[in-house]
């Protein structure tokens, strides 16, 4: 069974470079340059599918940067914004959601799934900040409808040796005890990493990566108020974030590879 590839992208040049380049499925996002990536607009949306119409959309549902412990309001607006996208064609959406003591908050996690259902759900890298693995792959496997979980193995990158030995647990585990749910590696995930990952994973029944290939390149603003910005500062001032085609193209070659050996 060949691997999935993921990109995680937040334009629509980004997009078509990334399907171009050979990903199998898109995880559709804003701003994934400064945070991590927020819920995106219906606008990309449909410009996306409208351009690559055969290819599966997968979008982000996080109404700002920084924590995953929401407000009353905030999660309101996640439970609205599944509403608009489960009615617009998506393949699913993607969130993930804590507790302030660093566990899954289990109750609103379920209420958020169930609003999905029938589309797939993905609980994203929050998994990542909680303070102990296996009792959030407990909480998560006790959720009803839940499809996969993004995670970094809970280090910076998915493809350090304590990583590994992480995700080859969660891979393990999911086997063991839950199908359902895809462990779903990402971070760090380029050309250089992704033999190693394979090799360590794949025995494990490894089935999906998750990468973005992304770069900040320099916008086309010839004239700049010297002293200026909009509070961002760095390459992300005046820069645009793009999705690599190379890069994908690398990784979706690597595993192809991988494929024929």
């Amino acid at each position: 069974m060949p691997l999935i590839l993921e990109v995680c992208v937040d334009s629509i040049e980004s997009a078509l470079a990334a399907v171009e380049a050979g990903a199998d499925r898109l995880e559709l996002c804003s701003n994934l340059g400064l945070g991590g990536g927020t819920t995106p607009s219906f606008g990309l949306l449909k410009a996306i599918r409208k351009a690559v119409p055969t290819v599966p959309i997968m979008v982000m549902i996080r109404p700002r940067t920084g924590d995953f412990v929401y407000t009353q309001a905030e999660f309101d607006v996640m439970m609205e914004d599944i509403r608009c996208f489960r009615e617009n064609g998506v393949q699913g959406v993607v969130f993930g959601i804590l507790t302030s003591e660093g566990d899954v908050d289990v109750t609103r996690t379920q209420s958020l799934v169930s609003e999905a259902l029938p589309l797939q759900v993905c609980f994203h890298r929050a998994f990542d900040m909680t303070r102990d693995t296996r009792k959030a792959w407990r909480q998560l496997s006790e959720i009803d409808g839940l499809t996969r979980i993004l995670t970094s193995g809970q280090g910076t990158t998915a493809t350090s040796a304590n990583s590994l030995d992480v995700l080859k647990d969660l891979l393990d585990l999911a086997d063991c005890q839950d199908p359902r749910i895809e462990i779903l590696p990402g971070s760090g995930i380029n050309s250089s990493t992704i033999g190693a990952l394979c090799k360590a994973l794949l025995p494990h029944g490894l089935r999906e990566v998750h990468m973005s290939g992304g770069y900040w390149t320099d916008g086309a603003s010839i004239w700049r108020r010297d002293g200026m910005g909009m509070g961002i500062g760095g390459a992300g001032e005046w820069g645009i974030w793009r999705t690599s085609a190379r890069a994908v193209r690398a990784v979706k070659d690597a595993i192809d590879s991988l494929r024929e050996a």
